[in-house]
């Protein structure tokens, strides 16, 4: 069962991963990420950011399947962070003043949050 939860919290990680590189690579996406700040494609050092954002994304997953014994187990001890992490950026959509942005990602962070307990809890 555990190992289920860390596969959903990877595979549901990897919707904002995706939508992090295509705005790093111009899309016009910008209504769905920093709060709806810029409706269009990000300026060039808030696309970096967002690639940043999406390596960072890939990191939490790596630790949760880690904490589940299926990625390397250096990563494990991330497992504490990545989960707070979730946490945060889950208030932080949710209070989101771009509504695009808070109807896509707080259900997605919410599923990734209750994954990343039960991979903690169980």
């Amino acid at each position: 069962m555990i190992q289920t939860f860390a596969f959903a919290y990877a595979g549901l990680a990897a919707l904002p991963v995706l939508m992090h590189l295509a705005v790093a690579a111009g899309a016009p996406l910008g209504r769905l990420t920093v709060g709806g700040r810029f409706p269009g494609r990000l300026p060039p050092a808030w696309r970096a950011l967002a690639l940043i954002q999406a390596a960072l994304l890939g990191l939490m997953a790596a630790a949760v399947l880690a904490r589940a014994g299926i990625a390397p187990a250096p990563l494990a001890p991330l497992f504490w962070p990545a989960l707070a992490l979730t946490l945060l950026s889950l208030a932080a959509n949710a209070a989101s003043p771009s509504r695009p942005e808070r109807l896509l990602w707080t259900p997605v962070l919410a599923l990734m949050a209750a994954a990343a307990l039960g991979v903690g809890l169980l």
